[in-house]
């Protein structure tokens, strides 16, 4: 695993604990897509054949995910106090990148649009792994890297138009090209990383930028202008969404890209792939049922 001092820090974890504190308070009223999100994970689970019976719901939030999913235990964690005293069984505050369990743990760990803010996103799958026991399944979702392209684009020509510079508005998001090979980096056998995108209308881009407070995605980057957004840049930005992007339904668009993520903890029983030069049957052989060409 990474050291820490080895790091490079894109995100406040402060800031982000701060933001899912104060969007608890009212945060069933924003969650709308990452309630959609958990039922997609869900659907993915119910074709796994299997019962996990030690669960653990890694960035719970209020426990949506965790609490529907058959188990005989279920811990939910989450950075934020009162996030997870809304949750139901045993929840415990627990940081993402400094897993306090101990090794082979759980038959099933998930993690629903919550790891998008580890700082060492590697080191943190490296620690689930750990968490797991042989044959325990990870499945999760993060923000990926077309996540909200419009509010990006709009937000960085409003800021260079007004101030004469940019800075990091949106986070940074994976993207799944590497999400794969961070798997494996991790240790996770068979894994699989794949994505779809969720696109939700809005009558106008500032109830997008209230919906994204209310869901505590609000910007972390430890880059950030500590000052707050100026209203202007705010208001040219709204207006730059709404001309660029505004449908014939007076709607606009906002653009959220989620990559699964599905490994497992080694085990004797999973499937191996084939060692080079083990093949019983040759490229030529395969081959050999085609004519020739004339």
């Amino acid at each position: 695993m990474t050291d820490a001092n080895d790091i490079m820090q894109i995100f406040d974890r402060r800031m982000v604990r701060q933001h899912r504190e104060r969007a608890a308070v009212a945060y069933d009223d924003f969650s709308f897509l990452k309630d959609e999100i958990a039922d997609r994970l869900l659907e993915r689970l119910e074709e796994i054949n299997r019962d996990f019976k030690v669960v653990l719901d890694i960035g719970a939030h209020k426990g949506v995910l965790g609490e529907r999913v058959q188990h005989e235990l279920l811990v939910s964690s989450d950075l934020s106090h009162n996030m997870v005293s809304g949750c139901r069984g045993h929840g415990i505050v627990v940081d993402e990148e400094m897993l306090p369990f101990k090794p082979a743990a759980f038959d099933l760990v998930l993690s629903n649009l919550a790891m998008h803010w580890t700082n060492d996103l590697p080191g943190a799958l490296h620690q689930i792994n750990t968490a797991l026991k042989p044959d325990g399944l990870l499945l999760a979702s993060i923000f990926g890297g077309e996540t909200l392209k419009e509010l990006r684009q709009s937000l960085m020509l409003a800021e260079s138009e007004i101030n004469g510079a940019v800075s990091p508005r949106i986070s940074p998001f994976a993207d799944v090209r590497d999400v794969g090979g961070l798997l494996q980096r991790a240790g996770f056998a068979l894994p699989v990383a794949d994505s779809d995108t969720v696109t939700v209308q809005y009558e106008h881009p500032l109830k997008l930028m209230q919906d994204l407070r209310g869901m505590a995605e609000n910007n972390a980057v430890l880059a950030r202008h500590k000052a707050f957004t100026s209203k202007a840049v705010m208001m040219r930005a709204a207006e730059i969404y709404a001309e660029t992007y505004m449908g014939s339904d007076g709607r606009v668009p906002a653009t959220f890209q989620i990559i699964y993520m599905t490994g497992w903890h080694v085990h004797e029983s999973q499937q191996k792939p084939m060692k080079p030069g083990s093949a019983k049957m040759s490229l030529a052989d395969a081959l050999g049922s085609f004519p020739e060409k004339q």
